[in-house]
């Protein structure tokens, strides 16, 4: 289902899942094995901290930029980097990394194309890197681990701002989503039930988003894919950082400072109308 604004341009999906019971038993595999995997873990204190995004435990995994950095970076998962290995490596989690872009896609193929252009140049310049998953355009992911997941109202202002990011949850049977779990879309005035196995497209870097706490007894996790905007502009700027752009080029540093003010624009022009979808 889109949600779209009031010229029809579709900013959000609630892209479900697959019409495949197959896929939600992957599903449940893959939250039965991420709940296998995280109670076997030793966990450091600092795991355990709440953080801007919640109070549960959060591995991100895959390639990112910003924050001073001189370019993209791997990030390093220290002594989880075993079992973040195998849950890249777990066939259900990459059918469900694979359903996520492949919805994205589907809804918004300019701005998937716009993605798919700069990630593809990314891995032809830097192959050393990696990639999360074969079939996914999406160069980072987290893993939200603890038995109750659940998000504090937040925005993932590191994000492209006009990007969309893929959040899937994922329960244990029995899960009642009309009880708890529920995504809320601050700015939109929507709390929207999220099952199991249900994947949502929302662009996480301008819409302030939450959870609903699980229903007691009930227990959930998630899975999120996502593209930290200081790649586009690395990539944009010739794979250089803005630092490093205005030493070799000044004029070309000037040209695209320029463009800032109006990227918001170009953004906004990859989003999709239904009609247009209907007729491709």
């Amino acid at each position: 289902m889109p949600i779209y604004d009031s010229e029809g341009y579709i900013f959000a999906v609630l892209a479900g899942r697959p019409n495949d019971d197959g896929y939600v038993a992957s599903a449940d595999k893959a939250f039965n094995f991420m709940r296998a995997q995280a109670d076997a873990e030793e966990w450091k204190a600092e795991d355990l901290d709440p953080h801007r995004r919640g109070g549960f435990i959060a591995i991100n995994v895959g390639i990112t930029a910003g924050k001073g950095q001189p370019g993209p970076t791997r990030l390093g998962n220290g002594t989880h980097a075993l079992l973040t290995e195998r849950l890249l490596g777990h066939s259900c989690i990459q059918q469900i990394a694979t359903f996520g872009s492949s919805a994205f896609q589907r809804w918004s193929p300019n701005l998937f194309g716009y993605y798919k252009t700069h990630m593809d140049s990314l891995r032809g310049r830097l192959p050393q890197l990696g990639w999360n998953f074969g079939k996914s355009v999406f160069p980072c992911c987290a893993f939200n681990l603890s038995r109750v997941v659940w998000a504090f109202k937040h925005r993932d202002s590191a994000n492209l701002p006009f990007g969309w990011c893929a959040i899937t949850a994922l329960a244990k049977k029995g899960f009642r989503p009309h009880l708890g779990g529920h995504l809320i879309l601050w700015e939109l005035g929507l709390v929207i039930e999220f099952p199991h196995a249900s994947t949502v497209l929302i662009p996480s870097a301008t819409i302030t988003h939450s959870n609903v706490k699980p229903a007691p007894g009930d227990e959930r996790m998630s899975f999120t894919q996502f593209a930290a905007g200081a790649l586009f502009r690395y990539i944009d700027n010739r794979f250089c950082n803005d630092k490093q752009l205005f030493n070799r080029n000044r004029k070309e540093f000037r040209r695209l400072e320029v463009l800032k003010s109006t990227r918001w624009e170009m953004g906004l022009s990859l989003y999709s109308k239904l009609d247009d979808l209907v007729q491709q």
